[in-house]
């Protein structure tokens, strides 16, 4: 996708240059006093956000007067696609949402500004996780800060306390880090080998960074994730596999499918969200029954995912286009919208409010003390670099390698390969 917008770029950007002095624009236009801004988000126009976006505008014009937002809202479906197409024809808006992939694709194609370089103080509004995570190296660009952390999400683990107290486990005395679980497989596949799967499916390129391993090198612009600590994770996966605590079926399994198998009671361990305590207690009420809750496993940090507001390199309001993702990303407007949203902020000290904060005694409330505590100690492990195309390949390879027809070592050299020759 990066090439293809370069070389887009590029031709669409010569050939504009031919007809007309200004060269390849984009965003919205400027006259006089009188200012227009192009706001996009992401499939977020409807019953339960129109209104809070509508309001957010409205603020923002009152404050910043002959300033007028045109706002448009883009479906769900084909968005990356989409925003390459706009940023290989100069029509990007000028503030638009977007998560670090497709930031780090346009950002390597020179579609995005700096924010960093424009605006230094900002870092300082954001908590180090998620500005860190916003700031991309790679072997096509110049380090920089591509945009403004938004919102983040993570969750807790659910467990089958029923379930691991059949399978020879002490439901009062879960894992709490991936080498306990790894700990605990021999003797869950003893118990119920076949019968059950231990925990979730195959290991993402998060589960490797929550393990310990270094997953790039330290200018970004190759995968190092091969490394002995990377084999010895994938080891630990064979072995499960072997004790039979990971069943066929995970092979091929999605996080819908990991949660059908844990809502039908036959899966020990979930990795969860908020949303999955209420489900559970409305669709899987026999489970909930036995449910209990506990943090994300993890050696080292937990992992969030995380939502960005970027500007575009060729808006025509470059300092007004700054001043808008910085008011949308701003404490107060964050913490309104993560209490609409159920997500989480990246602005320092937000997460602080008493709203993520109960103090209840229910599941739902001990869930939010976790999440919480895991924003204030957690990364964004999965690297912007690393494509679903990548993640794709990943899954296959640790396949091969559970089912003896690779080792470890040949799966992650397979995958660092071809993750390293799509970033040439």
């Amino acid at each position: 996708m990066r090439k293809s917008v370069q070389l887009a770029l590029s031709v669409v950007c010569t050939a504009a240059a031919v007809v007309s002095l200004t060269g390849c624009g984009g965003g919205s236009s400027s006259s006089g006093d009188s200012k227009e801004l192009k706001f996009q988000t992401w499939n977020l126009k409807n019953d339960k956000y129109t209104s809070y976006f509508e309001d957010l505008i409205k603020q923002f014009e009152k404050e910043n007067t002959g300033v007028h937002i045109k706002w448009v809202d883009q479906p769900a479906d084909n968005y990356e696609d989409k925003l390459s197409t706009d940023a290989a024809a100069g029509e990007l808006p000028d503030v638009i949402d977007m998560g670090p992939e497709a930031a780090y694709t346009l950002a390597s194609a020179g579609a995005l500004l700096d924010i960093a370089k424009e605006d230094p103080k900002a870092k300082d509004q954001y908590l180090d996780a998620a500005w860190q995570s916003a700031t991309f190296k790679g072997p096509h660009m110049e380090d920089g800060t591509y945009g403004l952390p938004w919102y983040l999400n993570t969750g807790p683990t659910l467990y089958n306390k029923q379930l691991l107290d059949e399978c020879g486990l002490d439901s009062n005395n879960v894992p709490k880090t991936q080498d306990e679980m790894f700990d605990n497989a021999k003797t869950f596949g003893q118990k119920c080998g076949g019968k059950y799967a231990m925990t979730t499916g195959l290991p993402s390129i998060q589960d490797f960074g929550m393990y310990g391993v270094q997953l790039m090198n330290k200018d970004h612009t190759k995968f190092t994730f091969n490394s002995e600590k990377g084999i010895e994770f994938v080891q630990h996966y064979v072995d499960m596999y072997k004790a039979q605590a990971f069943t066929d079926d995970m092979l091929n399994s999605t996080s819908s499918g990991e949660s059908k198998s844990f809502n039908s009671g036959s899966q020990a361990f979930l990795n969860a969200s908020l949303y999955s305590i209420d489900d559970m207690k409305q669709n899987a009420p026999k489970i909930f029954e036995h449910m209990g809750i506990t943090n994300m496993v993890a050696n080292t940090h937990p992992n969030m995912m995380m939502e960005m507001m970027t500007v575009s390199a060729k808006t025509k309001n470059k300092d007004m286009a700054i001043k808008l993702a910085k008011f949308v990303t701003d404490s107060k407007n964050q913490l309104t919208f993560d209490k609409k949203a159920n997500v989480f902020p990246s602005s320092k000290g937000t997460i602080d409010d008493a709203f993520f904060n109960p103090t209840g005694d229910d599941m739902n409330a001990e869930g939010m003390r976790m999440v919480a505590k895991q924003v204030r100690d957690g990364r964004i492990w999965g690297p912007p670099q690393f494509t679903s195309v990548d993640a794709k390949r990943l899954n296959e390879q640790i396949a091969l390698a559970l089912q003896g027809k690779k080792t470890p070592k040949e799966a992650l050299d397979d995958v660092v390969n071809f993750a390293n020759d799509r970033l040439k």
